[in-house]
């Protein structure tokens, strides 16, 4: 059975958002920093067991002092990532507001979160104590590194199977 699906990718700026897609989508990493304008739209075809999922994935520009998330781009999303950068503290107090707000934009939608650049965990500022308390929260979360690939396919995986009403 073919299933379509719209992922959102939310988070703030610079948290890496695109090298997680095209990780995901090409398996490629560039050094190079390209900031999303609005939003970029890539296409992966994942199978599991019988069923075939094409997953739309729709790369938002993040939200900083300057730019504001564009609730309206979720409008039909099956499920989101919520990404943050794990070298800054404050991307994830940002995270925790964007899902307070795409819950009341979109409803209670299946999400994971990616805590990112697990690759430079010498800088890191987010503590285990935070990654618990999201978790206690009823969170999955996810270690990623859109540069080593750690984490990335299994935070999609994990969140295709939550849009399907399963626990990852």
């Amino acid at each position: 059975m073919l299933i379509k699906r719209k992922i959102c990718m939310v988070g703030a700026f610079a948290v890496g958002k695109t090298s997680m897609v095209r990780r995901f989508v090409e398996s490629i990493f560039s050094e190079q920093y390209l900031s999303t304008v609005k939003v970029t739209i890539e296409k992966k075809t994942i199978r599991r067991g019988e069923d075939e999922f094409v997953l739309m994935l729709w790369d938002m520009a993040g939200e900083d002092a300057f730019q504001s998330l564009q609730m309206s781009y979720l409008a039909g999303a099956a499920g989101y990532l919520l990404v943050a950068d794990g070298t800054r503290r404050a991307t994830l107090e940002k995270a925790l507001e964007l899902q307070g707000r795409v819950q009341q934009t979109i409803g209670s939608t299946p999400f994971v979160a990616a805590i990112n650049k697990n690759d430079l965990a010498a800088d890191w500022e987010v503590t285990e104590e935070m990654e618990q308390g999201l978790r206690g929260r009823g969170w999955t979360v996810f270690r990623t590194s859109a540069k080593t690939g750690e984490g990335v396919e299994e935070a999609f995986q994990a969140l295709n199977l939550a849009m399907l009403g399963r626990k990852p």
